[in-house]
């Protein structure tokens, strides 16, 4: 347990350190863009003195370490600026769009799992078959194929051509109005569920299916892949073969032995997978007209809103170094082999 604490420790410190280089860089980025963020804030008819008055109340007028430190110490308060865009505070703009890319990112990475670690187990053990060679063609046609291009295909065969499911958004406009989704957790899958309003629920799905499928595309390769490569390693070991001898069935030795052993691997992609999507959502929400952060960060891109880029940065960056330190705790958890030092 101490060891734990202790390890804790250091990678928490260890990420304080790469949140303060990442806040640096950000920051000085921001600084040297060829911009006028005041400028910007105020409009485009605003007279010099109003430009003026804008940098003084923005600190713009300070030196750049000084204007650093402010941010540095406003960032510790959770307080991230103001957007140039929105006019609306950074924090409350990602926590008012944060749980529509949470749910999301949910649902990409929970299919690309079930799916690929399903195909990489399949493909393990029956290598050599055409199913493993199928495996293996749409796993790297999965990573291979951009985003974007996917989603747009998805929409061009199952709205277009199909109709099967809505092209935008998260939930039909009637629906708003006939089956409102009372606000708990933002999540509109979750909410609905735990309202009873089935109407609802069944049309979120309906609309998060297209964008959750090709977000899960590229995962999904990764993770088959990986899967496929630890378990050939682990039905190779002289454990599984004594398992054969003892006449325990193929399925136990498969789904139980093996997999357990192989999902240390299969948890570091799955892992790295979720902290991608949480940039990686970008020009899949703006395809889809997704309202969450990716579509934020988008256009605040285009604006030139640096308060908005910087503050979707710092929260990526710490929802990555988040992810790895509880991927690395659970594969020492799975695994006992796996020491914490």
């Amino acid at each position: 347990m101490l060891a734990k604490l202790d390890y804790i420790l250091k990678r928490l410190a260890m990420s304080a350190l790469v949140l303060l280089g990442l806040s640096v860089i950000t920051f000085t980025l921001a600084r040297i863009v060829p911009s006028d963020p005041a400028a910007l804030y105020v409009g485009p008819r605003a007279r010099p003195e109003q430009v003026e008055a804008m940098q003084v109340k923005l600190g713009l007028d300070r030196p750049l370490y000084v204007q650093y430190l402010y941010y540095l110490r406003d960032a510790a308060r959770g307080d991230l600026g103001t957007s140039i865009a929105t006019k609306r505070p950074v924090v409350q703009e990602i926590t008012e769009r944060l749980p529509s890319s949470l749910e999301l990112i949910a649902a990409g990475i929970s299919l690309a799992t079930l799916v690929g670690v399903v195909l990489g187990v399949l493909s393990a053990r029956l290598q050599g078959s055409p199913f493993d060679t199928l495996v293996r063609i749409s796993s790297l046609a999965g990573v291979s194929l951009p985003s974007f291009w996917l989603a747009l295909l998805l929409q061009v065969i199952f709205y277009r051509r199909l109709g099967w499911f809505p092209i935008t958004g998260r939930l039909d406009t009637t629906l708003r109005f006939t089956h409102p989704i009372t606000r708990v957790t933002g999540f509109f899958l979750l909410d609905s569920l735990m309202m009873g309003n089935w109407v609802a629920f069944k049309n979120v799905a309906w609309h998060i299916a297209l964008p959750a499928a090709a977000l899960a595309a590229y995962p999904m390769g990764l993770i088959a892949r990986m899967t496929r490569a630890a378990m050939l390693e682990v039905l190779s070991q002289d454990y599984v073969r004594t398992a054969r001898a003892y006449g325990v069935r193929e399925w136990f030795i498969t789904g139980v032995y093996s997999l357990k052993n192989a999902l240390g691997p299969t948890l570091t992609v799955i892992g790295l997978s979720m902290a991608y999507a949480l940039t990686g959502t970008f020009f899949v929400e703006l395809i889809f007209n997704w309202p969450g952060l990716g579509i934020f960060t988008v256009h605040s891109l285009l604006k030139v809103d640096y308060p908005a880029i910087m503050g979707v940065t710092l929260f990526a960056a710490v929802g990555y170094v988040t992810i790895n330190l509880v991927v690395d705790l659970l594969q020492a958890w799975i695994d006992p082999r796996i020491s914490l030092e």
